[in-house]
């Protein structure tokens, strides 16, 4: 399945990837829309800016899954409410992140919920049993 990855810059998108793919561990901002296997790495300023969303539509038009990323340390809701039904006929799943800095994540569940995800998902840095649990849910 292909799966496009969204979320505000610093939210765990790319060090997510690199996991999955038993690559090597670098961060290294995302400066363009980049394709990793079956895996599709947005830049965070595709949802930080609403003029990119149009853009974000047009990606996802190859993708099976759609995945809201965002980490638990942080406090701003980066995705509407609703989000999600810009991809009509997707699948749409949340993704917390950084769950090893902030354990108690209710509140980022609450920001997904609103987005209009499926399900949610719960990850940190070296959190191997929550990685394999996405993979087999990505497919």
């Amino acid at each position: 399945m292909k799966v496009m990855l969204i979320g505000r810059t610093g939210s765990g998108k790319t060090t997510l990837i690199q996991r999955l793919n038993n690559q090597k561990l670098e961060y290294k901002k995302t400066q363009m829309v980049s394709y990793e296997g079956q895996i599709i790495d947005t830049p965070g300023e595709y949802v930080e800016n609403k003029s990119y969303y149009r853009a974000l539509n047009v990606i996802s038009i190859d993708v099976d899954i759609v995945v809201l990323v965002q980490a638990s340390n942080d406090d701003e809701v980066i995705f509407p409410p609703q989000f999600s039904t810009m991809f009509a006929g997707k699948k749409v799943y949340g993704l917390i992140t950084k769950k090893d800095i902030c354990k108690n994540t209710e509140k980022i569940k609450k920001y997904l919920e609103d987005a209009g995800v499926e399900k949610i998902f719960e990850t940190g840095l070296n959190d191997s049993k929550s990685l394999k649990i996405l993979q087999e849910s990505l497919g």
